[in-house]
């Protein structure tokens, strides 16, 4: 073929061939609808051209976007960003788990304004599904479109009634499990760092105040308010120890930052951990192994809770209709506590 008559699209790869173009198509994907030899052949004349199918004009033609939307609702908080350790973790073994499937990730960080933020990203036509980091405060919402829109899946509660399908650890037993380990370390009085408008961190409040019921201990709580961000919960940790005139001897953090913050602002309140104050984060995030002292957390399995979520997510882009997952949490004991 001369140069003036170079192939362009698969029209001129067909007639090169001497077969139809929907053949070669079918051979460019490698289906097994077309022999092996025409098949091979078919591939070997598009490398020789160096000509490749225009993948966005496939997809449009089959439906399919070969994208699949990431997104981090923030509607609680606003302040948190993409480089959270808890984000930047999950978000790997995300990336990992579609990129094995031949899909791209499409991340976004959405403050939601408004009640259509959900619609308008599964109607964009530019993802085959949707995987949402976090519920936030929009639980409402994303019950509504998944309603509607079968191949959504959330990180997040598992709560009764709830209507899209959620992976997540047991937050209530995660909450059972850090009070009791401080009871068992001789803890009389406790603390719960985390804001409860979050589904998660209300059922790790949940379960601290379930434990302390058992024990006998209902009414030695106290709850601080604590933020996600490292800053923000450092500094409300440290205006907290300013005024407290009894620091509780039991700390329950509703994440592992909030816990690394909690032993900074300890720290340099001169407050011994764990000689004074015991402490327990959540997530068993990296960095939970290299604090100092080391922090003793609950652990969410987040390369696991990532390959559920992608396994649900293409079970319901093929039309399976998949019931939630809740994962064990796992006390990992270590020098914090």
């Amino acid at each position: 073929m001369s140069e003036q008559q170079r192939v362009k699209n698969i029209t001129d790869l067909a007639q090169l061939a001497g077969v139809s173009p929907g053949t070669v198509s079918r051979a460019l994907a490698d289906s097994k609808l077309i022999a092996e030899k025409t098949r091979k052949r078919i591939q070997a004349l598009a490398r020789e051209h160096d000509f490749r199918p225009n993948v966005m004009a496939r997809n449009l033609r089959i439906k399919r976007a070969g994208a699949i939307g990431v997104l981090i609702p923030l509607g609680h908080e606003t302040g948190q960003h993409i480089s959270d350790p808890f984000f930047m973790t999950m978000l790997g073994h995300l990336a990992d788990a579609l990129t094995e499937r031949g899909y791209d990730l499409l991340l976004s960080r959405v403050i939601p304004t408004d009640p259509d933020w959900l619609n308008r990203v599964v109607d964009s036509g530019r993802v085959d599904g949707v995987i949402l980091i976090g519920q936030s405060d929009q639980l409402q919402i994303i019950d509504q479109v998944a309603q509607r829109y079968t191949p959504l899946v959330a990180w997040g509660a598992n709560l009764p009634g709830q209507v899209h399908c959620s992976v997540g650890s047991d937050n209530r037993k995660g909450g059972i499990l850090a009070t009791r380990h401080l009871i068992e370390r001789g803890c009389t009085n406790f603390a719960f760092l985390g804001d409860p408008i979050a589904p998660e961190i209300a059922e790790r409040l949940e379960g601290c105040r379930a434990a302390l019921a058992d024990a006998g201990m209902a009414d030695r709580l106290s709850i601080l308010q604590a933020h996600l961000t490292a800053e923000t919960a450092h500094s409300a940790i440290s205006s907290w120890l300013d005024e407290t005139k009894s620091v509780p001897n039991g700390i329950v953090a509703a994440s592992d930052v909030i816990a690394m913050s909690a032993l900074r602002a300890l720290a340099e309140h001169n407050v011994a951990v764990p000689g004074t104050v015991h402490v327990v984060g959540y997530d068993d995030l990296p960095f939970a192994n290299q604090t100092v002292p080391t922090l003793t957390t609950i652990r969410q399995d987040l390369a696991a809770g990532a390959s559920y979520l992608v396994d649900l997510l293409f079970r319901r882009i093929a039309g399976e209709r998949t019931s939630s997952v809740v994962m064990s949490p796992e006390l990992v004991v270590r020098m914090s506590s």
